[in-house]
This record gives structure tokens, C-alpha cells and sequence, in this order.
């Protein structure tokens, strides 16, 4: 049955949009020429601008691989690679495609200058080595992305010029793919560096926070800890209903939650004694402080929501806005547990901590009162797991 060269370009394209993993995309590209035109062999030479090299990428055929991916490179000075970087040589290129018979013809019959006949020459050498009867440039603009290189039909038969225009079209909607692909890939990268880099500014601001009260050193990493254990406790009780984005929103509120205390003075965080109402209400300030610090960040927006409500509590009697049931969100509610067990089972200047079995009846009783009950419960349920 003859095939529809056209709808298969359309069905290929529409493919690799969808595809943002390079590697991925150009193992589906070969194992479709390989389907349905039954070559050989065939592989793609794809630039490598790390190391700015062209590299076997991948190597196909009916039997598996025939050359491991990445065991050859061609540096730009390689008599394929340099020969399409010529392309604008009408008498060398032709329509942009090296086929091996046609080109060993050109050889005997046009006259040729001794630099183009000795480049073909060492290009259909190249070809030999890879056993290629065809070879096609990809290019994105004016580079040259990668080489496609082609084995023999099965059984000896003869490309015909609807096929080689299939792959001339192909490879130029692949450019354009791979190019989008390996952008996709460069920009993920960049978040995930960029990511860690903010996770990493987000834990030296904690720690210049917990410098300003040496009582509490490790407060933060605790809280974090015990915070994350609800959060998964949770979600597994109700079949992933968290996001991994709400996830390490929570990570990062909890990292963030007592940043406005360095809007808080040394002598009020330090004071060896309990505080008096002027400085207890200087201190409640300081998730609102923190709110502040932060909002300039509009990704943030879940985390301000922690920073700023970990200190409200389920009966309303908390601050800064006495949020009551239904309405402190839930990823400040959960903070809320965790800085709360964690403040009791704390050494103070001016108490002792209580045992973390004492802290656990505490919360029991506190809970639907101080803390929201499903999440006192799953507190809890992690205590008795041994996880804190």
C-alpha cells in the first residue's frame, strides 16, 4: 500500500510539538522513518553546543542499534559536516540532499574545481564509513543543526523523489522541533538552577532570622520538617489532593514564616521574661512584617498566605485578623501545628520545654480550639509514627 506522504508530514509534525525532550523526540523520529520506509538503518548527527561537536545521537534499525549513541562526534571541520556547511555551492549540493550514486556520477561527469572535488570526495567517504545512501541536512536559519543519514531501502530498492522530498520537508519541521525542544530543555535548567538558587537565599534569610534569637536556633528547620510530614500524611489520607506546587509552596512558607522578625527589635526577641503588652503587641507584628518582605514577589502569593496566617487559630482568637474555622488557609494552618508543637517542646528563657509527650497531650487538647482538628490529628498520627 503506497504511502501518504503527506499525511504522515502532518501526523510527524503534529508529534513533535508535544515532545520537549530532544532525546525523546529524535528516538520517535527514527523509529517512524524506519517503519515506513523501511530503511536499513538510519541516524541523525545532532550539534552539540556544549562541546561543539556533531554526535551520533541516535542509530536505528530493524536489528537495534547499529552505532551506540554518542561513540561518534564530527568536529566542524569533517568533510560531511563541512561540505552541507557549504550548501550555497549549487555545484556541489544541488537541492540540498547528498544522495551517494548521484554524487559519484557528479563526480565523473561535471568538471569540478580540485577543493570541490576533493570535499565531495571525502564527504562520500564519510558516507561509505556509515553505510548512508542518503544524506539530509537540517538546518535552523543559517545552521547547520544535523546531518540524517539513511541506509539502504530493503531490498536494494530505489528512494524515489516523493520520499526524498518527505525527508527534505521532515527534517526542516525537525529543526525547528529539536530547536524548540532543546530551548524547552535550557529554560527548564534555568528554572531548576534558578529554583535552587532561591531555595538556597531562602534558608540564609532563615538563618539570619534565627541569628537575631539564639533561643530558637533550629526552629526553622523543624517547623519546616514537621510541616512537610502533615502536608504528605495528608495527602496520602486523600489520594494526592495536594499538589506538588502547593507542596513546595508549604516548604518554602514554612522556610519564610518568622521572616518579618527582623523587623522585630534584639531586646524584645531576647528578653529573658515574659513580655509586656506593648512589646507582646510589637512582636504579633511580625507576620504581617513578613507578608510585607515579601509581596513585591507575585509568585509568592500561597507562601505570603502562610507567613502571614501561621499565628491565626481555629477558635478566631489568634492575629493578625482573627481567622476563625473555614477560613485560615490551609497551608498557614498546617505551619500553624508545626510552630506550635515545636515552640512547646523549646527551651525559653523564661520556661522550660515540655517533654514531647507532654506537647503531644497539649495539642490534643488545644485541638478545635488553637489548631484546626484534622490537622492536630494528622500532627499526632506523625508523632506516634515515630517521624518527630
Amino acid at each position: 500500500m503506497a504511502i501518504n506522504y503527506k499525511k504522515e508530514l502532518e501526523a510527524a509534525a503534529k508529534s513533535m510539538i508535544l515532545v520537549h525532550n530532544p532525546d525523546t523526540l529524535i528516538k520517535m523520529i527514527m523509529r517512524r522513518i524506519v517503519q515506513q520506509i523501511k530503511v536499513s538503518h538510519a541516524g541523525i548527527l545532532l550539534y552539540d553546543k556544549d562541546r561543539d561537536t556533531y554526535v551520533l545521537t541516535v542509530s536505528r534499525g530493524p536489528a537495534g542499534l547499529k552505532i551506540p549513541a554518542g561513540f561518534t562526534r564530527m568536529d566542524k571541520d569533517n568533510p560531511l559536516v563541512s561540505f552541507f556547511s557549504q550548501r550555497k555551492d549549487k555545484k556541489l549540493l544541488g537541492d540540498g540532499v547528498l544522495i551517494y550514486e548521484e554524487a559519484k556520477k557528479l563526480l565523473r561527469r561535471k568538471k569540478l574545481d580540485a577543493a570541490s572535488r576533493q570535499l565531495l570526495r571525502d564527504a562520500l567517504y564519510q558516507l561509505e564509513i556509515f553505510e548512508t545512501v542518503v544524506c539530509i541536512p537540517s538546518y535552523f536559519r543559517d545552521d547547520l543543526l544535523g546531518i540524517l543519514l539513511l541506509g539502504k531501502k530493503r531490498g536494494n530498492r530505489k528512494f524515489w523523489p516523493d520520499e526524498i522530498d518527505f525527508f527534505v520537508a521532515l527534517t526542516s519541521d525537525v529543526a525547528m522541533a529539536i530547536r524548540n525542544a532543546q530551548l524547552f530543555r535550557e529554560l527548564e535548567l534555568e528554572l531548576e538552577r534558578k529554583h535552587r538558587l532561591f531555595i538556597h537565599t531562602t534558608i540564609a534569610l532563615a538563618a539570619a532570622v534565627e541569628a537575631k534569637d539564639p533561643y530558637t536556633h533550629g526552629h526553622t528547620e523543624r517547623v519546616t520538617d514537621i510541616s512537610l510530614k502533615i502536608a504528605n500524611l495528608l495527602n496520602q489520607k486523600n489520594k494526592g489532593a495536594l499538589s506538588e506546587k502547593f507542596l513546595e509552596n508549604l516548604h518554602i512558607a514554612s522556610l519564610l514564616h518568622d521572616i518579618g522578625k527582623i523587623g522585630i527589635p534584639e531586646a524584645i526577641l531576647n528578653k529573658n521574661s515574659s513580655l509586656e503588652e506593648d512589646e507582646r503587641k510589637k512582636m504579633q507584628e511580625h507576620p504581617v512584617l513578613g507578608s510585607i518582605i515579601l509581596q513585591p514577589i507575585p509568585e509568592l502569593n500561597e507562601v505570603i498566605l502562610g507567613v502571614k496566617y501561621h499565628h491565626e487559630k481555629f477558635d478566631g482568637s489568634g492575629y493578625p485578623e482573627g481567622l476563625d474555622n473555614g477560613r485560615i488557609p490551609l497551608i498557614a494552618a498546617i505551619i500553624s501545628a508545626a510552630d506550635t508543637f515545636d515552640a512547646m517542646t523549646t527551651d525559653r528563657p523564661y520556661r522550660k520545654a515540655l517533654s514531647k509527650e507532654e506537647a503531644i497531650k497539649e495539642i490534643g487538647r488545644i485541638s478545635g480550639k488553637q489548631l484546626d482538628p484534622q490537622i492536630a490529628s494528622a500532627l499526632l498520627e506523625v508523632y506516634q509514627k515515630g517521624e518527630i
